[in-house]
């Protein structure tokens, strides 16, 4: 215990940030979700929230600032993301008196009883409605100052929503770069973000990069679904494995950063999800796939594995969306994105818990180890170990930095517990424990320290 004279309040003050960032570094990343308002029949504010508390979503993100929302969102806790719409932009960007009437009457006007943590500031602006890109960064700018007069600059944070298309060409993700055309603005943006210490706000999409490529991947590796052997998909200048298009795509963007020379300016997912219903030239858009998909995003996130070449940065997302669109204007498969219809009624069962703390224990597994292969290649056993802290939703926190597993320097022991995790978790449903031919059954039990293997 600290005596009362061992530590100046300075230091103090130290230790307490180090330990409100630990609290917050191990919430680890969540999954929010899209709440759009093209529907011909939305459900009242009140009864969206909830559905919010039945489903024990904990995160929400507006497409705009709608009042009677963020009054029925008052003291649930629930964290809010409120949106300035594109047709607000041009106003909000070109009058910092404006931008500093819509912080206080959409933001400052319900705080701190509605917990609102940040502000999407318009939504693929540049990609979308390239007239108003000139004033994105005076809209960020005005508003991050009227964040400041209004004392709410440290809860709130600003960023503005972008798509893949913003990025030349996304793969191999070690090469990704911005489209040229937007250079100067996606400096200052970035410059911006660095400043203020917010996020990329990222719309990932699978479903259109898998039906963009026309073939070139396989459906499987969309929907986080195991991929054949011979169908693994690598970056050829990082010989980083890709078992999912949507690490693919945070990596690209990450890269894309890097490019421009910002680094530690975290990803977030604003828009990710897949449409249960499309029109017949759209075969890819059915429940099947949307289950699939979005059962697997939760699971990946909630994993806190990161991506490939960010492992230590854990990707926070938003699912895309609560109730399908029905007035949103285009394809058959883009009214299509809801998990639930106006009606409240279920387009198919998702769970937003998380599934990486289900039980691992198993009685007729006690006393057995799915081990790595020692005499195993590095390079399988690292495929090995993203499949299984990816799609096969093994719970991989405990080998993340600073806990009881993490061997940086031993990625025998690091894919051990992985795999003996997912084979724990797996095995009555038809898991093994193979990993093709990378891990074997053993009854040593590898624990060590205070790293606990399930099975013990």
């Amino acid at each position: 215990m600290l005596g009362r004279n061992n530590m100046s309040p300075n230091r103090l003050e130290v230790v307490l940030m180090l330990l409100m960032l630990m609290v917050y570094n191990a919430s680890g990343a969540f999954v929010g979700i899209n709440i759009g308002t093209n529907v011909s029949d939305l459900p009242s504010a009140s009864d969206i929230v909830s559905i919010l508390k039945a489903k024990k979503i904990q995160h929400v993100r507006l497409v705009d600032s709608n009042h009677e929302m963020l009054v029925a969102l008052a003291n649930t806790g629930i964290e809010v993301m409120v949106g300035v719409p594109n047709n607000e932009l041009l106003r909000v960007g070109q009058s910092r008196p404006t931008a500093a009437d819509w912080i206080n009457k959409n933001v400052a006007a319900y705080i701190p009883a509605t917990n609102i943590t940040y502000i999407a500031v318009g939504d693929e602006i540049l990609t979308t409605v390239p007239n108003a890109a000139l004033v994105l960064v005076p809209a960020l700018q005005f508003l991050q100052s009227a964040l400041l007069a209004a004392n709410l600059n440290t809860q709130v944070k600003l960023s503005s929503p972008h798509s893949m298309d913003m990025i030349s060409k996304a793969f191999p993700p070690s090469t990704a770069t911005f489209n040229s055309t937007w250079s100067s603005i996606m400096l200052q943006y970035l410059g911006f973000l660095k400043k203020t210490g917010s996020s990329f706000m990222l719309n990932a999409q699978p479903y259109y990069g898998y039906v963009k490529g026309q073939g070139v991947f396989p459906l499987e590796y969309a929907l986080f679904r195991s991929l054949n052997p011979n169908s693994q998909i690598a970056d050829p200048n990082t010989n980083l494995f890709y078992t999912n298009m949507f690490d693919a795509m945070v990596d690209a963007t990450y890269n894309s950063m890097k490019a421009m020379n910002f680094t530690d300016i975290p990803v977030m997912v604003t828009a990710s999800g897949w449409p249960w219903h499309g029109a017949r030239k759209e075969p890819a858009a059915d429940v099947d796939n949307a289950l699939a998909y979005n059962t697997n995003l939760i699971r990946h996130v909630l994993n806190n594995s990161g991506t490939p070449s960010q492992r230590n940065n854990q990707v926070s997302t938003y699912l895309f969306e609560l109730f399908s669109e029905d007035l949103r204007s285009g394809s058959v498969s883009g009214e299509s994105w809801g998990i639930m219809f106006s009606n409240a009624s279920a387009v198919y069962s998702l769970t937003f818990e998380d599934v990486a703390t289900a039980s691992t224990d198993s009685p007729a597994l006690h006393g057995m180890f799915c081990v790595a292969n020692s005499s195993a290649p590095h390079s399988a056993l690292k495929q090995s170990l993203d499949w299984a802290c990816g799609p096969g939703s093994a719970n991989c926190s405990a080998i993340q930095p600073g806990q009881p597993c993490y061997k940086p320097d031993d990625i025998v022991a690091v894919a051990s517990y992985a795999f003996n995790d997912y084979y724990h978790r797996t095995q009555a449903s038809g898991g093994t424990c193979n990993f093709n031919s990378t891990a074997t059954i053993s009854s040593t039990d590898p624990s060590h320290g205070s790293c606990k293997f399930a099975g013990r």
